[in-house]
């Protein structure tokens, strides 16, 4: 029997990296459910915020956009299922940028200490706004069977439009929580970020009300595909397919710049953090 042996070799980590982070999968699970069980640790109603936070946000703009704009709901869904259907991927994409983007200041002691991918620690981070998006996920369902809605085989199609979300969480992310680590003042730049993108996106109203000529130029928020999508798959709402291709291109720019600035900078994490 061979004893084991470590390997020094200039450059090794370099080509191993993505292997590395298949070899760390314990530690994305350790930490992602860490975040989870301390997420309302010490909180009086606990994971309920995960459903009390976008019910709230969906009724205040129901309000606004429903009963005070007179804003039409494009479908035969009641506006409130329409809002709720859009705040579910804002929300996980709000919560999870503002999780990432504090991840590695939040995880110092980890990162200065001990060699391991640090992409793990803003991935698992997001993980655990991903089980926000399931208790909310559980919500709307029960709007839907209280209002009658049914979904038709469209909903099958939903996991893709999940996976968008998660990649442009996961892009924008990478890249906010690298600068933060050099920069301190973009935590302070994120929450005014994330409250103008919350009425840049269409949440409270369908983004068939923008004008023809400037809904191409709207999907360039990479939001706008997603919520359509969600939209499509549990309304049965029209669907912009070329609008839907600007904001997919748009979430896979996103990615690539996030993941080639995150590693960039990645060596650099220990000495500023």
């Amino acid at each position: 029997m061979k004893p084991n042996r470590t390997v020094i070799e200039a450059g090794r980590t370099e080509k191993n990296y993505w292997q590395d982070l298949w070899h760390f999968r314990e530690l994305f699970y350790i930490l992602s459910w860490r975040d989870v069980k301390v997420r309302y640790k010490q909180t009086v109603l606990g994971a309920a915020w995960a459903i009390i936070r976008p019910l709230l946000t969906t009724i205040i703009f129901t309000v606004v956009f429903s009963r005070v704009a007179k804003l039409p709901a494009p479908g035969s869904a009641p506006y409130a299922i329409m809002v709720f259907a859009g705040m579910l991927p804002w929300q996980f994409f709000a919560s999870a940028l503002s999780e990432a983007s504090n991840s590695l200041i939040g995880n110092a002691n980890l990162v200065s200490k001990v060699y391991f991918p640090r992409m793990i620690i803003p991935a698992s981070s997001i993980f655990t706004s991903l089980v926000d998006f399931a208790i909310s996920f559980l919500l709307l369902l029960c709007m839907m069977a209280f209002y009658q809605v049914m979904p038709d085989i469209k909903i099958m199609l939903l996991p893709v439009f999940i996976l968008l979300a998660l990649a442009a969480a996961l892009g924008v992310g990478l890249y906010v929580t690298a600068l933060n680590v050099k920069y301190r003042d973009v935590r302070y730049v994120i929450p005014f970020v994330v409250q103008l993108g919350l009425y840049l996106t269409p949440i409270g109203f369908s983004s068939s009300i923008v004008p023809e000529k400037w809904r191409l130029w709207y999907a360039l928020n990479p939001m706008v595909g997603i919520v359509d999508g969600f939209r499509w798959c549990i309304l049965n709402e029209p669907m912009n397919w070329t609008a839907l291709a600007i904001s997919t291109s748009v979430i896979l720019l996103f990615l690539l710049i996030g993941i080639f600035y995150f590693r960039k900078t990645e060596r650099g994490f220990a000495d500023n953090i």
